[in-house]
């Protein structure tokens, strides 16, 4: 897995579909976004080809995804996976997903109001974190006991 290492060919990717809201003034945006260091992609490689990947833009300590791409089975989950865990390691306190998918509801997102959703998004926007302040971790086991220990 990689962060930033590729930020076009998973934007490229995530608007590869018969309907897509990805049109070329996005790319355009979302591109010189990357550029200013506010979006960011994290990219799940096999061999040379992109398998997964997700990107999303960055303010304060809140993330906010745009968009998920897997050419390869299970590459989005994997992707986002390793993304939220270093986002938490990074000192992120919010994702926010934009709506909840049935997709997205089995990875653990949550619907929450919007009462708390503003209460949690001023608390973020309080704050810095930074993204690239860690390496990404390298040990998927590792990720996995992370995002799903319950003690």
């Amino acid at each position: 897995m990689t962060l930033n290492a590729d930020f076009e060919a998973v934007l490229e990717a995530c608007a590869d579909r018969d309907e897509t809201w990805i049109n070329a003034e996005i790319r355009q945006l979302y591109t010189a976004l990357h550029r200013l260091g506010h979006a960011h992609s994290l990219e799940i490689w096999e061999g040379q080809d992109l398998a997964g990947g997700v990107y999303g833009v960055s303010l304060g300590r809140a993330f906010f995804g745009e968009s998920m791409v897997s050419p390869r089975s299970d590459g989005s989950k994997r992707a986002l996976a390793h993304l939220t865990d270093h986002l938490d390691r990074c000192g992120f306190t919010l994702f926010d997903t934009q709506f909840i998918t049935p997709h997205l509801s089995s990875l653990g997102a949550i619907e929450i109001s919007r009462a708390e959703y503003h209460s949690r998004l001023h608390e973020a926007l309080q704050g810095d974190a930074d993204i690239h302040g860690l390496p990404l971790c390298e040990d998927p086991y590792s990720v996995v006991q992370r995002r799903t220990q319950t003690s």
